[in-house]
């Protein structure tokens, strides 16, 4: 259907489906808006009484909207309006045309306009857009404390900075906002001019001349500073969110099966996060399982080398890694499904070991900022705990480990103990590698505040804590229904192999008018781009379009081609010889008395009078 759109910028026409998301109404606006850069909110009536919410769930039938319908644009209040006066004869001098009103958020609110750019890099979309919005929170007038008229202010109703604590605290937020921060840092007399963003660096700066090298010579120019530990104000993540309940229970299904621990990386991507003044919120929408060797009580990465690959996949479907997301689940009643709870403030919420790893992985995936003169400052990389509650049921934890902590870790100085998870040990200065002094400060019997040596240090001075959620509206990037669902990769056991008959049993239940049903599971698109007897990455740009889109003509299209023709072609050979212990070709030599068999390691599909992989060289497993 054509809706138009009414704005200050002029009146404008967008073509949609009317059970399109509003999503999808808001992006095209603003393709149809071009010179539009300030916040807005789109109304079904020039009152704006019917407000029309961007909602990955609702549609635009929800609303009522039909075709030819009018839909009002209004700038968020708080934007400040530039106006031409115009100048052509027949209009009075305070008459305002549409095409010479403009709107734009003041350059007061901006950090840009104020902390210095010190490196040009690109930003991440979520940044670019609260840097542009107003952030302060607006207050009602309140009947007793105001006493002037509706069109006046006092210090009762003004709206509130969004880094204001009384207000953070009525939230019970801990932690403001990344870019709340950045708004702080530049509301003082100096306007942030020299508010320094500078990453801290843990090592002695190479190139100094005036004394021999280490460990026979260090200065006060080369030397890194001693870190003080303290509790960081601010977070880069203020919500994650996982789009569907089904994410964490397909996870959490290997531990139901095997008993065994289980790591897994999130992707998904950033959005803006309401509840907190400029926050940022994690939704993820897929999760990866790396391979990995795991036991009742650890768990170990192994090197992945189709990881980069994943990588590129989730950028085509417009996600990225968001995080890492591990369980550390003991059973205590089989049949309640019960499990322990030893994870609180009496232990510790996060071990040493897995902040460690949680600063490893954000120094992976540093947060891009012009505001640097690195160009990146911390991470927003997140660390998701599946654990017991003081109700003995399954939750899930969501963290972040401090910037300094990160810089511990990055630069080697940070190790965990032996035998006391809630203890991380900063190290001590060798002849190869400097270490600088690490503190913290705590309140001994009396009340005083004293400085201690970081040896050992509780961890709970590295944690950020993120809380994690599920929306009350499933969402679903991937494709949910009664159907089984593909099996999830580097899954060693039974009934969970990516193999050939597990592609065709898949394949198997759906409708090959509906190809953008099979597709849309990341797990599938994932072993089809990586699987050994036809690799498919590069040619399934189509498909991965047809995905992130729900194009289901162009996903048709894609499965009709050469690539996905042979793939067919291989698993109708595949299943005739499965079926009838028949080889692939004629004329091929072996024993056809058995029946072939498929490779646990490789999915390679072997002669039966073979007793080991022709491929991997590894024994058949039976």
């Amino acid at each position: 259907m054509m809706l138009r759109i009414q704005s200050p910028e002029g009146t404008r026409r967008v073509d949609i489906d009317n059970l399109a998301v509003t999503r999808e109404l808001f992006e095209k606006v603003l393709n149809a808006f071009e010179t539009i850069e300030y916040p807005f909110r789109l109304y079904g009536r020039r009152d704006k009484s019917q407000e029309i919410g961007s909602s990955d769930t609702k549609t635009l039938a929800s609303y009522g909207l039909k075709h030819g319908d009018m839909i009002f644009l209004s700038p968020i209040a708080g934007a400040v309006q530039r106006v031409e006066q115009p100048t052509g004869n027949g209009k009075a001098k305070n008459e305002i045309s549409n095409t010479s009103l403009s709107v734009s958020t003041p350059t007061t609110s901006m950090p840009g306009s104020k902390i210095p750019a010190r490196s040009t890099v690109d930003e991440d979309q979520v940044d670019l857009l609260l840097q542009k919005m107003d952030g302060t929170v607006k207050r009602k007038r309140d009947p007793k404390n105001c006493l002037h008229g509706e069109n006046s202010s006092c210090i009762h109703c003004l709206p509130l900075e969004p880094y204001d604590a009384s207000y953070l605290k009525d939230l019970n937020v801990k932690h403001m906002s990344f870019n709340a921060y950045l708004r702080k840092l530049s509301s003082g007399l100096d306007g942030g001019k020299y508010a320094n963003l500078d990453n801290i660096s843990c090592r002695i700066k190479p190139g100094c001349t005036g004394h021999p090298p280490w460990p026979k010579g260090v200065c006060s120019k080369c030397q890194p500073k001693a870190i003080t530990l303290n509790s960081q104000p601010y977070r880069h993540v203020d919500n994650i969110v996982f789009e569907n309940p089904n994410l964490v229970e397909q996870f959490l299904h290997y531990w139901r099966v095997t008993g065994r621990q289980r790591i897994g990386f999130l992707y998904g991507k950033f959005d803006v996060h309401l509840d907190v003044p400029l926050g940022i919120k994690g939704i993820v929408a897929a999760i990866y399982e790396p391979p990995q060797e795991s036991t009742r009580d650890s768990v170990r990465l192994l090197p992945d080398s189709r990881q980069s690959l994943v990588d590129r996949l989730a950028a085509k479907l417009g996600l990225s890694c968001i995080g890492w997301i591990f369980t550390d689940l003991v059973a205590e009643d089989v049949s309640k499904g019960t499990v322990r709870n030893f994870r609180n403030a009496e232990t510790h919420f996060l071990s040493a070991q897995e902040c460690v790893m949680a600063g490893h992985f954000q120094s992976l995936h540093p947060n891009p900022c012009r505001f640097s003169s690195d160009g990146y400052f911390g991470s927003k990389f997140v660390t998701v705990c599946v654990t017991g509650d003081a109700q003995n049921q399954v939750h899930m934890e969501g963290y972040q480990v401090s910037n300094q902590c990160q810089a511990l870790v990055r630069d080697e100085c940070l190790v965990p103990t032996k035998d006391a998870p809630e203890l991380a040990y900063a190290r001590q200065s060798t002849a190869e590698k400097y270490i600088p002094d690490v503190y913290y400060k705590e309140k001994d019997a009396y009340g005083n505040e004293v400085t201690r040596e970081a040896r050992p240090l509780p961890v709970e001075y590295l944690l950020v804590d993120v809380p994690v959620s599920t929306p009350l509206e499933p969402v679903f990037t991937f494709a949910a229904g009664s159907h089984k669902p593909f099996p999830v990769e580097n899954r060693p056991i039974d009934g969970h192999l990516q193999d050939v008959s597990a592609l065709a049993s898949y394949l198997n239940q759906f409708s090959r008018h509906r190809f953008i049903d099979a597709a849309s599971d990341f797990h599938f698109l994932v072993y089809i781009a990586t699987m050994d007897m036809l690799p498919l990455m590069e040619s399934m740009d189509p498909l991965l379009e047809a995905v992130r889109s729900k194009d289901v003509a162009l996903a048709n299209q894609w499965a009709s081609g050469d690539q996905w023709s042979t793939v067919l072609q291989l698993l109708a050979h595949a299943d005739q010889m499965l079926t009838t212990g028949q080889p692939m070709e004629e004329g091929a030599t072996g024993d056809t008395t058995g029946i072939p068999w498929t490779c646990a390691h490789c999915t390679f599909i072997n002669m039966p009078n073979l007793s080991s992989c022709e491929i991997c060289n590894l024994p058949h497993q039976i």
